[in-house]
């Protein structure tokens, strides 16, 4: 069976059942027009394959397509196995797969209406590239994702309030686009708290699986640097040899090198590398390490190839 657009739902709040329409119009890198979840932000669009909601009906639940807050029921595709980063693409428009299921803080609406919420443990959702319109019964195409899946993570007090402009993560990112193939990058800025930067690993490598995480900052020893300990708290195979590195280079170019902690291991399939806060500390430091890499992530991920070639 082909893959095809099962329903399209829209709705003009969040938390609530959806209303089926026939079509839809996407923007690029905003959404659905005139729906709630559109805007600049990584949960675009919310796909759910309407096996999934079979599956609920079939346990005597009252449900169909648009019920679990969905924008997109597909069929014939397992959403479930999808990867960040990973592409649909319908009459030439592509939805890049943003996030894998979501957590939910609170019972919603739809909970109490449904009897049960499938959305947070088979739902995905993504960011829009193109422009154009879309409707029920159109051919879904899937591709894997080209490239290495990212998250990086700010470490700032006063960025995380809103009060610092984040300079160190975009200056990761482009250096990240300019020399890896990269092929999702998710964001997110955090205070100096050890037990929040361990749940955003933990969360990054665990449910989202990506490839490669990038903190920055916190790696020094001031009470609050606590991106190095939160990090061997959680990687199950730890990198000195990366480390080494980083750090011997930062040395030809300061003595404060030495003060550095940071950390580079694995929890996983999931590589997560410790920079320090400066945009200039941060691409220096991964200077030393990019080409390495994605050698590195493939061989966590199970790459047989020889590591003298």
């Amino acid at each position: 069976m082909h893959a095809k657009i099962q329903s399209l739902n829209v709705s003009e709040t969040k938390g609530v059942r959806k209303t089926p329409v026939d079509k839809i119009e996407l923007v690029n890198d905003f959404g659905i027009k005139d729906d709630a979840h559109a805007g600049k932000w990584h949960r675009q669009v919310s796909l759910l394959a309407v096996e999934s909601i079979k599956k609920m009906a079939d346990q005597g639940l009252d449900v169909k397509s648009g019920d679990f807050a969905e924008n997109i029921t597909t069929e014939g595709i397992n959403l479930v196995d999808c990867n960040l980063g990973d592409i649909i693409t319908v009459n030439g428009i592509e939805l890049v797969i943003s996030q894998l299921g979501k957590t939910c803080h609170q019972r919603c609406a739809i909970f109490y209406q449904a009897g049960d919420c499938v959305m947070p443990r088979e739902g995905i959702f993504a960011v829009v590239s193109g422009n154009g319109e879309i409707k029920t019964g159109d051919d879904v195409k899937y591709a894997k994702k080209d490239g290495f899946s990212v998250a990086v993570i700010t470490m700032s007090d006063k960025g995380s309030k809103g009060e610092r402009v984040d300079e160190t993560g975009p200056a990761v990112i482009k250096m990240l686009d300019e020399n890896l193939k990269v092929a999702f990058t998710r964001t997110e800025i955090l205070a100096d708290n050890q037990d929040e930067l361990e749940k955003s690993l933990k969360y990054y490598a665990d449910i989202q699986k990506v490839d490669l995480v990038i903190t920055n900052g916190s790696t020094g020893v001031s009470p609050r640097d606590i991106a190095p300990d939160a990090t061997l708290n959680v990687i199950d195979k730890r990198m000195p040899g990366f480390e080494e590195a980083m750090r011997a280079e930062s040395l030809k170019i300061t003595d404060r090198a030495m003060i550095s902690r940071a950390i580079v291991g694995a929890r996983g399939k999931t590589m997560i590398v410790n920079v320090p806060g400066s945009p200039k500390g941060a691409t220096e430091n991964l200077n030393v390490i990019l080409k390495t890499i994605p050698h590195c992530i493939e061989k966590l991920q199970g790459s047989t190839v020889d590591c003298a070639r």
